[in-house]
């Protein structure tokens, strides 16, 4: 693709059943995904959940956002073999999400992580993960925000050294706060993010291109900070 063009940033749905908004199966997106990418000089282009084309979608890319939701990655997928009560899943989306992620990393493909995302990309790399924060974190933060998602919720510390720190430009920043799994070992990864309970809140693969996931939403572009992990991923196609 020529340079010209703004780098194509496929960005993973969302997927529900029928019922609500439509009674037949439908994806969903966060217009600010989209509106994020956008900013940062990027093209953004939903991606179905269609594993069987992840090869042929990642031809027509220069990176991959993989999104959050209201779900969690399959404890098999991680070697466990029981499931926590909390776990919610939706399979058929993370067999697209985890088809398009070892293509990138095939490819080394500029890859962000965002949310489930993040906890996705270290699951790809060889990690495993929490179940459920109040089980596993003493007197954890919490961790689901009980205010707005656009406002913060809690801090991070940026570890020193990292590409994310180089990045941001911070050594520590306020999140905006989502979840109730997180990663309890980053594989191939290295932290480059905790929260004061000592929670994960962001990885990377100094050894990739560009090999990001954190744990809060910066497309919700809270903060200067968040503004520049996306300038950053568009720059990394270049």
């Amino acid at each position: 693709m020529s340079r010209t063009n703004p780098p194509a940033i496929g960005i993973t749905l969302d997927s529900e059943g029928s019922g609500g908004y439509s009674k037949y199966a439908w994806y969903a997106l966060r217009q600010n995904y989209a509106a994020a990418v956008a900013a940062a000089g990027g093209l953004p282009l939903a991606l179905a959940h269609l594993p069987e084309l992840a090869e042929a979608m990642l031809d027509r890319l220069d990176a991959l956002v993989i999104t959050g939701g209201a779900f969690d990655v399959g404890p098999e997928l991680y070697g466990e073999s029981a499931m926590h009560t909390a776990t919610t899943l939706k399979a058929a989306r993370t067999a697209a999400e985890l088809a398009l992620l070892r293509g990138a990393l095939n490819r080394d493909m500029p890859v962000l992580g965002i949310c489930g995302g993040e906890q996705l990309l270290a699951v790809g790399l060889g990690g495993t993960l929490i179940q459920h924060i109040p089980d596993a974190i003493h007197n954890p933060l919490a961790h689901e925000q009980p205010n707005p998602r656009h406002e913060p919720g809690h801090p991070v510390a940026i570890t020193p050294g990292s590409r994310l720190a180089a990045i941001t430009a911070e050594t520590g920043l306020l999140v905006n706060s989502a979840h109730h799994q997180a990663v309890r070992t980053p594989g191939q990864a290295r932290v480059n993010a905790t929260a004061p309970d000592g929670v994960i809140e962001g990885i990377e693969d100094p050894s990739r291109r560009f090999c990001i996931g954190v744990q809060w939403h910066p497309e919700f572009l809270i903060n200067a900070a968040d503004r520049r992990l996306f300038d950053a991923l568009v720059a990394a196609c270049t």
